[in-house]
């Protein structure tokens, strides 16, 4: 007897699904968790950094925006090292959100029925 998954578990599947329903979406979330990535190994491993963290800013464009913004230095200085990971959890947000979006509109491209020629 298979139990029925919880509702609100239905709705999260059903929102996150045009995520990774479509080649596109899913080649983006590798974009982005390649780019978290090289960016997590830069800033915990990498003796300097640099800019590493552009690569996951850019590539989850124009929501990291709001990723980039979070973590910035108000906090206490000894909780710095948490600074990369709040913005890689973030951007890694910013880019499901994204690739949900990149997914719908592949859906409703696919979707059109194609118009006969006039």
């Amino acid at each position: 007897m298979a139990r029925s998954a919880h509702p609100r578990l239905r709705r999260i599947r059903a929102l996150l699904a045009p995520a990774v329903d479509n080649w596109l979406a899913r080649g983006y979330l590798a974009v982005v968790a390649a780019s978290l990535g090289f960016f997590l190994y830069a800033a915990y491993l990498s003796p300097d950094p640099g800019f590493a963290g552009i690569w996951p800013f850019m590539a989850t464009a124009p929501l990291s925006t709001f990723a980039f913004l979070v973590p910035t230095p108000g906090w206490d200085s000894s909780l710095a090292w948490l600074s990369p990971l709040v913005f890689s959890a973030g951007a890694a947000l910013a880019g499901l959100v994204n690739a949900v979006l990149l997914g719908l509109l592949a859906r409703r491209l696919r979707a059109r029925e194609p118009r006969p020629a006039a």
